[in-house]
């Protein structure tokens, strides 16, 4: 990246780090089980709700407990579930048609992060009814208050239930881009471990490494705060503590419990100090070829990290400690050596590979092109990087 534009980057980036203490962040109020949520919506006098998932939700009939919730306490709802894996803006689209002819006033995101990022959206067309979402793009576009949102997530990965972004994909252009504005935060978050226990395996370990980027890229950034940095690196350490064992134990309440606890406590670190490279290259991925964002994350957050070199290693030294993996004492290149040899032994046990094998070579330099716009200047990243050189994370994802 030429001097200029690294000098705008940063100057971007120290502003906004001196208006976060003014800004409106505020984190979700927490319940405990999806059966409190009926006596929330009497209590905020909705007279209708929207619940918005996917097929593989409803397959599996994770939704069967609030749904009962809801008939017994009289409230009536509907439910759309085709949400898609990278929501789409067709999927707002028909959410948005079901919301208007039941007579909604109150949206419940239950699922993985595109459900709760399809119900943000939706949240944000309520509120903007004459603006389409591709002006909504970027930062501060919705400011106006959504519905009654609350946030369920059934995976412990995205922390969406906690953040200000929401992610939509193009129907037509398959341009993936985010959304960030505060009324975007959903009001309510429902951390209810047994919504998480019928995860497969593999879903549950890339979730989880996700929730492991979201708090790994807050950290080494430059943009954190004493608040962000205890939290990220909270969820750093109970990840470590207990994915291994929601990962081979699907039952065990107590490891899924702390798993959607380090999910929160990521999600809060994010959506103030932001994320970095390995999103924006996990983001273009997901728009062009719908590689499910948790996986992109996951095989890529050891190239990325790698790749800053010695501007993290003292970072990655502390989080190595919170994981466990080395003592405070530890020198600094061991530790950072240790962390990152961690994450590619996680990746090695459960069966996540190197490589991505949808990505052709002459797609990279538009997803490149993608990447850098989200990124920079936004992004408060360790080493600046533009198109060109992201370029080579793509080619390393590449199969032989």
């Amino acid at each position: 990246m030429n001097c200029f534009r690294k000098i705008y980057c940063r100057t971007f980036q120290t502003a906004f780090k001196i208006a976060l203490p003014f800004l409106p962040y505020r984190k979700p109020k927490i319940l405990g089980s999806v059966n409190a949520i009926p006596q929330l919506l009497t209590k905020k006098r909705c007279g209708s709700v929207l619940i918005i998932t996917d097929a593989g939700i409803t397959g599996l009939g994770l939704t069967k407990r609030l749904e009962k919730s809801l008939k017994t306490a009289g409230i009536p709802y509907v439910i759309y579930d085709k949400t898609v894996a990278n929501p789409t803006t067709a999927n707002v689209c028909e959410a948005l048609s079901l919301y208007y002819e039941n007579g909604c006033n109150a949206v419940i995101g239950f699922g993985g992060g595109s459900s709760m990022d399809c119900a943000k959206a939706l949240g944000a067309r309520v509120a903007r009814p004459h603006l389409p979402l591709s002006r909504m793009k970027g930062i501060l576009k919705v400011r106006k208050r959504l519905p009654l949102l609350i946030a369920i997530p059934t995976t412990a990965g995205t922390g969406s239930e906690t953040t200000l972004a929401a992610v939509i994909t193009d129907a037509q252009t398959r341009h993936k881009y985010a959304i960030n504005d505060f009324p975007l935060i959903p009001r309510y978050a429902v951390l209810d471990p047994k919504v998480t226990v019928s995860l497969p395996p593999f879903i549950t370990a890339t979730t989880g490494m996700d929730a492991l980027t979201h708090a790994v890229e807050a950290y080494i950034g430059n943009s954190t705060t004493y608040g962000t940095r205890k939290d990220a690196l909270l969820a750093v350490s109970l990840i470590f503590q207990n994915l291994d064992t929601a990962y081979t134990d699907g039952s065990n309440i107590s490891a899924r419990k702390n798993m959607l606890k380090a999910s929160f406590y990521a999600g809060c670190a994010f959506t103030k100090s932001y994320v970095g490279y390995v999103h924006a290259v996990a983001h273009s991925l997901g728009g062009e070829y719908n590689v499910p964002h948790g996986l992109a994350n996951a095989v890529l957050l050891p190239f990325v990290l790698e790749a800053y070199g010695p501007a993290v290693s003292k970072k990655l030294h502390h989080l190595a400690v919170a994981a466990g993996l080395a003592e405070k004492s530890t020198p600094q290149k061991q530790a950072a050596d240790a962390f990152l040899q961690a994450l590619r032994d996680m990746k090695k046990r459960y069966q996540i590979g190197d490589t991505i094998p949808e990505i052709r070579e002459e797609d990279i330099p538009k997803l490149a092109h993608y990447a850098d716009k989200e990124a920079n200047p936004l992004y408060p990243v360790p080493v600046l990087m533009n198109a060109k050189e992201l370029e080579v994370f793509y080619r390393q994802l590449m199969e032989p």
